[in-house]
């Protein structure tokens, strides 16, 4: 079964790293994806912001499911760089994750996505990643 398969059919199940920081999959297709969750004290540093690191990941997850929308059957994908910019941090609240393919050749996949705040919108921060694309055997 792929990955989108146990997504549609297990939901945030399909994911451990989704059911760990509770991770509501909002929608996906067409090379797009969204996803979001509720900061919890736990994600935050010690000073009290969210953690860089967990903007970063959730914009993975959401370009890499985006991806996951466009792939053939045969076609898996790891991450091979990322680059995150942080606008502005978040001590609570939702947060979204929206993730957009820019360009999917048949070795690199090129991807764009970005986090914010869901009651007012704003961007906290922005992220590319470029992905290979794996024919599987």
């Amino acid at each position: 079964m792929s990955y989108l398969d146990e997504i549609r059919k297990c939901g945030r199940e399909a994911n451990p790293f989704f059911r760990l920081m509770a991770i509501d999959i909002d929608a996906y297709g067409n090379g797009e994806a969204q996803i979001s969750m509720e900061v919890r004290p736990d994600m935050c540093n010690g000073v009290g912001w969210l953690q860089g690191g967990i903007f970063t990941s959730l914009a993975d997850e959401a370009m890499a499911l985006a991806l996951y929308t466009i792939l053939e059957e045969d076609e898996g994908i790891a991450t091979i760089s990322e680059s995150t910019s942080f606008l502005q941090g978040v001590r609570d609240g939702r947060v979204t994750a929206h993730g957009s393919v820019i360009k999917k050749g048949r070795a690199v996949a090129f991807t764009e996505g970005y986090v914010k705040r869901s009651d007012s919108g704003t961007i906290l921060s922005q992220t590319r990643a470029s992905f290979t694309v794996i024919r599987k055997r």
